[in-house]
């Protein structure tokens, strides 16, 4: 966590995210080594760097192939992650990583965004969800799990926020 850190206030950022409230000062003494007495990190802005809106919209130009990796982490991470939701637990220690609903929605987002404009496989990605569930160990609400985060992640229209469909099974 301290290397993660490390690298975060040395890419630039002002503060960050932790799993727990005792990891604070950990955190706290990396950023401090990096900004000191300064407030923020304003002074590394990337004039080189020109993005327009459309830019960020425009799906099918982005950059970077859609791996079957890449896929089978989401579908993964984002099951497991609402599994864990339904039973009570915001935050989750999936794959020795902890992870939050910020996560989830990233990896539901991702999915929606690459079936939505062909750049995965509706059948691939229910493949491997079969597959995903079927390696993981049996545990409360897999199953419901599975079958919102496939309803939200393979819809026709964007769903607002994963776990809105989700608070009916509570």
């Amino acid at each position: 966590m301290r290397e993660d850190k490390d690298r975060e206030a040395g890419d630039g950022f002002d503060g960050t995210w932790v799993a727990h409230p005792d990891l604070v000062s950990t955190a706290q003494v990396e950023f401090d080594r990096v900004l000191g007495k300064r407030p923020n990190q304003l002074e590394r802005q990337r004039p080189e760097v020109s993005v327009t809106a459309a830019d960020l919209l425009s799906v099918p130009e982005t950059p970077g192939e859609i791996t079957e990796s890449g896929i089978r982490q989401n579908v993964s991470v984002g099951i497991q992650y609402l599994a864990s939701w339904l039973r009570g637990t915001g935050a989750a220690a999936i794959n020795n990583l902890m992870e939050d609903v910020a996560t989830a929605e990233i990896s539901r987002s991702q999915l929606w965004q690459w079936v939505n404009h062909g750049r995965a496989d509706r059948d691939r990605v229910l493949a491997i969800a079969d597959e995903e569930v079927a390696s993981l160990p049996a545990q409360d609400r897999l199953e419901e799990a599975r079958t919102v985060f496939e309803q939200i992640a393979l819809a026709d229209e964007f769903v607002e926020f994963l776990t809105l469909p989700a608070y009916d099974l509570l």
